[in-house]
């Protein structure tokens, strides 16, 4: 079998920033990476700063670090909102000129490299559980080659969105809970039937 670890192809440059910032190469980090860069084409985007572009993620899949590298977008800035849905599908905002794109898979994905005898056995090998690691690895490599040779509308489906954009991220001061005593932000606090306001946890 030939080595799992080997890339034989040139990777981009903002994809490279994807696999160190995600730590590995996988079909779920290049589903992000093409979205991003879609985006960033029909948006005329550029990685956010702070809350100039908003992206959301019908997942919590490995696609998400391609969004938070390429586009700038965290849940930390509130400009990278996850909606675990399930589903490949993402929508990116560009506040500036208060326009969406939605990206979605509606087609079963298809191998359609000269090696795919070999990815076809390893498929199997993977569903039946008799895979080993290298074999896994090697699947997830000639996928992800695969989806980076196809064209864009063959991943992905775009459509022009009207949907609203979302808020910038709240901001509200600290108050300390009345029962735990930690600070907690006030506007994420619940009311007791005594009046008293607590963290959620302790609410609950």
């Amino acid at each position: 079998m030939k080595d799992p670890e080997n890339i034989d192809f040139k990777m981009p440059d903002d994809l490279k920033k994807c696999v160190e910032f995600h730590g590995h190469l996988c079909p779920g980090l290049v589903y992000g990476y093409l979205v991003a860069e879609a985006a960033m084409n029909l948006l005329e985007l550029k990685r956010s700063k702070d809350e100039e572009v908003v992206a959301i993620s019908e997942n919590d899949s490995c696609a998400v670090d391609a969004l938070q590298v390429l586009l700038g977008t965290s849940t930390g800035k509130g400009n990278l909102i996850l909606k675990d849905y399930g589903k490949n599908a993402y929508t990116v905002f560009n506040r500036k000129s208060k326009t969406a794109y939605r990206f979605s898979r509606k087609n079963m994905y298809r191998y359609d490299d000269q090696s795919q005898d070999e990815f076809i056995r390893l498929d199997a090998a993977i569903s039946s559980g008799t895979a080993t690691a290298a074999e896994k690895r090697r699947h997830k490599m000639l996928k992800s080659q695969d989806l980076l040779r196809k064209p864009f509308g063959d991943v992905f489906s775009t459509e022009k969105t009207d949907c609203a954009i979302p808020p910038y991220a709240p901001i509200a001061r600290s108050e300390a809970c009345a029962k735990c005593g930690e600070m907690t932000m006030s506007t994420k606090m619940v009311q007791d039937e005594s009046g008293k306001y607590m963290c959620i946890p302790c609410g609950s």
